[in-house]
């Protein structure tokens, strides 16, 4: 009976341990995946703060949590199931796919450096905004967002079940949780704290108990709308550089390996100068194609896209 015990706690060693593996496995391909949808998740995190903008202090924190929530149901009762569906039926379906999402980076950086450089004429806010109550705005902010969100987070979840490598259902359903809840925590945790950073910092600068702490608290306070202005250029540039890197890679994959081949060359001719500026080369190179992609598809969106989402429903889908 001893010997028995014994092999049999040896065998659930063994299996503890081949676990454990699986675990490391999934965690370490889930934080692959999730990387490669940086462009996605920063400009999510840019976008999001102009939702709560025009609310009181105390509606924030709210506002930024039910929005959440839409993000956590998108990814989790809508897009997981439908990319698990999609990998185990229309693996071929992927790269197409994965090219679209890449394609709307392209657009999205690319309409934004367009209303930098041409902005709107009237910034007055919508008649229909002025004359909705606060409950009501909030409710139709809300949905904005959640709208938009189901965008991004499915850009998300096409680019991390691409860079997913495994034949396990299970693994990828893993995999793409933790993909989903950690960039969803990510996203919105830092649109927390960039919508309570000037509060914070008020506070710091009328109530701090040293002289150190006060001038930290108007650094923050002034620092704010630079720092913001800096994350929407930073998101744009990301967008651009991950939307051209995924077209080529998902081109790659449907067997037309020319621009990233021609990419990684150019890239390559940096190596002797260090390993970053080899990726630095690439992230440039990617960004411009994805800005030549994106400028290219601008009038195809305006004239033919645009009219169709508004035809069905969707035409305040992109909330940007």
């Amino acid at each position: 009976m001893a010997s028995g015990l014994l092999a049999l706690l040896d065998d659930v060693a063994a299996i503890a341990k081949v676990a454990a593996a699986s675990v490391d496995d999934v965690i370490g391909q889930a934080t692959k995946a999730g990387a490669k949808a940086a462009g996605a998740v920063i400009d999510d995190a840019a976008v999001t703060p102009k939702y709560v903008h025009g609310f009181a202090p105390a509606r924030e924190l709210p506002i930024v949590w039910k929005i959440a929530k839409g993000s956590i149901f998108n990814k989790v009762v809508i897009l997981l199931p439908a990319a698990l569906l999609l990998s185990a039926f229309a693996p071929w379906a992927i790269a197409p796919l994965l090219m679209l999402g890449g394609f709307y980076l392209c657009f999205e950086g690319a309409e934004k450096i367009w209303h930098w450089l041409n902005p709107p004429a009237d910034h007055a806010t919508p008649v229909e905004e002025k004359i909705l109550d606060a409950a009501h705005l909030e409710e139709q902010k809300v949905k904005g967002a959640i709208k938009t969100d189901f965008i991004l987070s499915a850009e998300i979840m096409t680019i991390a079940l691409a860079a997913l490598e495994t034949d396990s259902i299970w693994f990828e359903a893993a995999a793409l949780l933790i993909v989903g809840l950690a960039i969803t925590a990510l996203v919105y945790g830092s649109v927390a704290l960039i919508v309570k950073a000037d509060d914070i910092g008020l506070h710091m600068a009328e109530a701090g108990r040293t002289g150190l702490g006060r001038a930290v608290g108007r650094a923050v306070v002034r620092g704010m709308p630079g720092f913001l202005k800096a994350l929407m250029v930073v998101g744009t540039g990301a967008m651009l550089w991950v939307g051209g890197a995924i077209v080529t890679h998902a081109l790659a994959g449907m067997g037309w390996h020319g621009p990233e081949g021609v990419v990684h060359a150019i890239a390559h001719a940096f190596a002797a100068l260090g390993g970053f500026a080899e990726w630095l080369a690439g992230a440039v190179l990617h960004g411009a194609l994805g800005l030549a992609l994106g400028t290219a598809l601008m009038p195809l969106v305006a004239r033919v896209l645009a009219p169709v989402l508004r035809a069905v429903g969707l035409g305040g889908a992109k909330g940007h």
